[in-house]
C-alpha cells in the first residue's frame, strides 16, 4: 500500500521524452570525455601492467631455467667432490698400508740384525768362556800335576803338559774348536 502511493506521487514513473534525450546526450558526452581523458590512461596503465606481468613471467622463466642449470652444475660439482674425496681416501689408505708394510719390513730387518748381532755376541762370549775354561783347566792341571809329582817343574814344562792334557779332552758340544 505504501509503495503504490509513493510511485503515484513521484514523477519517476512518467515517461518524458525530453528528459530521455538530455540523459542520452549527457551520457554520450560523459562517455566521450571519459574515453578521451580517462579511458586512454586507464588502458595504457592496464597495458603497461600487462607488459610488466609478461616480462616478470619471462624473467621468472629465465631465472628458473638458470636456477635449474645451476642446480645441475652444483649436483655435478658435489658428485665430483665426492668422487675426489673417495679417491683421496683410497689413496690415503694405500699410503698408510704401504707405510705400515715398510715399517713392518724395517722392524723385521732391525729385529733380524739385532738377533744376528746377539747371536754373534753369544758366540764370542761362548768362545771366550771356553778359552777361559781351558786356561783354568791348564792352570788346574798344572797344580794337580805338580802336587802329584811332588816336584816342581818349571813353568814351560807344566804348560806344555797341561795343553797336551787339554787337547786330549773330548770336544765340547756346540761346535767349539780344539786349541792347537
Amino acid at each position: 500500500m505504501f509503495l503504490p502511493n509513493v510511485l503515484a506521487a513521484s514523477s519517476f514513473v512518467e515517461v518524458r521524452p525530453g528528459l530521455i534525450f538530455w540523459t542520452l546526450v549527457t551520457f554520450i558526452i560523459v562517455a566521450i570525455i571519459l574515453r578521451w581523458k580517462a579511458w586512454g590512461p586507464i588502458l595504457s596503465l592496464v597495458e603497461e601492467r600487462e607488459k610488466q606481468i609478461a616480462s616478470s613471467i619471462e624473467a621468472a622463466k629465465r631465472e628458473r631455467a638458470e636456477a635449474e642449470k645451476l642446480l645441475a652444475e652444483q649436483k655435478t660439482a658435489i658428485a665430483e667432490a665426492r668422487r675426489e674425496a673417495q679417491e683421496l681416501l683410497r689413496r690415503n689408505q694405500q699410503e698408510v698400508e704401504k707405510f705400515r708394510e715398510d715399517l713392518m719390513a724395517k722392524s723385521r730387518k732391525e729385529a733380524d740384525a739385532f738377533k744376528a748381532s746377539a747371536q754373534r755376541e753369544i758366540e764370542e762370549q761362548k768362545s771366550k768362556a771356553i778359552a777361559e775354561v781351558k786356561a783354568m783347566t791348564v792352570d788346574l792341571a798344572m797344580e794337580v800335576a805338580g802336587k802329584l809329582l811332588n816336584e816342581r817343574l818349571d813353568e814351560t814344562k807344566h804348560r806344555a803338559l797341561a795343553e797336551q792334557f787339554v787337547q786330549g779332552l773330548p770336544p765340547a758340544k756346540g761346535g767349539a774348536e780344539r786349541r792347537s
